[in-house]
């Protein structure tokens, strides 16, 4: 039926179109791992046998691409990330949908990944700098083959945890396996492999803009926090504490008492909808990470 590994990988793609991209891109990786392996054991255990026929056996153990594809589908279905959501979800008034955003995990994982982006943008933009420089002023040297090879693996290899952090605090299904560097190949072969690959760029790309968008999601989160905190805290600040409001020059300014409770009401307000952006924002980040992140299956 099959004769050649990527025969059934082609078929394996027509049987997914319409799937999501990162499932796709498991499975893909999931079935050419098993099938090579596979091959390559029988080809060892049994050297007269023809490949074709090898494979064809392998094929009728593992499943033909209708089954694998249906197979993915049914596990895609029964394990979905956990801040997925669901799709039913339970109506409330306009006052209560407003503040339920206080009991909804989607925006507080959007509000842990915004503060961890600012650590991980500072990671990667180092990483990617120093590597493209290293590798570039290595390239003159023997050495600089193996340097730039393990550089753009080690891209791939961030690419595929940045994934799993987004998965686990945005709720975007990204892929639970890495890509595969090419086998059996030439140093110079996996080299041209990685630089042809968009998903590499793309990569790079990302690790690169991440450390921009955590740098201003950092900003914006602590400046509208420590405003809202300083709305909410006033009555503590001035009556416990006895500190003034506000102070401009030599000048202290006091709240008056009938303004504690709208300065209170102010502080939660704003903070309750910045909740509301920071999901809307994670939402788009998570969309724009499978973007970038997610091998495009041709």
């Amino acid at each position: 039926m099959f004769s050649t590994v990527d025969e059934y990988l082609d078929a394996l793609k027509e049987e997914m179109q319409g799937v999501d991209s990162a499932t796709q891109q498991d499975a893909l990786v999931d079935a050419e791992e098993h099938l090579r392996t596979a091959l390559e054991t029988a080809s060892e255990d049994q050297p007269e046998m023809d490949p074709a026929d090898a494979l064809s056996a392998i094929i009728e153990d593992y499943g033909t691409p209708e089954e694998t594809a249906a197979a993915y589908a049914e596990v895609e279905r029964l394990t979905a990330p956990a801040l997925a959501g669901s799709a039913t979800k339970k109506q409330r008034s306009g006052l209560g949908a407003f503040f339920a955003i206080y009991a909804d995990p989607k925006a507080w994982g959007a509000l842990l990944y915004m503060l961890i982006a600012f650590v991980t943008g500072i990671i990667y933009f180092t990483w990617a700098v120093t590597g493209v420089s290293v590798s570039i002023s290595f390239a003159i040297f023997i050495f600089g083959l193996p340097v730039a090879l393990l550089f753009l693996l080690s891209v791939r290899g961030i690419a595929w945890l940045e994934g799993r952090l987004v998965e686990a605090l945005l709720g975007v299904r990204m892929p639970r396996r890495s890509l595969p560097s090419p086998q059996n190949t030439k140093l110079l072969e996996r080299i041209k492999a990685l630089l042809t690959d968009k998903h590499t760029w793309f990569s790079l790309i990302y690790m690169v803009l991440q450390f921009a968008l955590g740098t201003i999601y950092f900003v914006v989160l602590v400046t509208v926090f420590a405003i809202s905190l300083s709305g909410i805290a006033v009555p503590i600040i001035q009556e416990i504490f006895g500190l003034p409001f506000a102070q401009v020059g030599n000048f202290d300014y006091f709240m008056p008492h009938w303004g504690y409770p709208l300065t209170v009401l102010a502080g939660l307000l704003l903070w309750t909808v910045t909740l509301h952006l920071v999901k809307w924002v994670g939402g788009l980040h998570g969309r724009f990470a499978k973007a970038m992140l997610v091998a495009e299956q041709g």
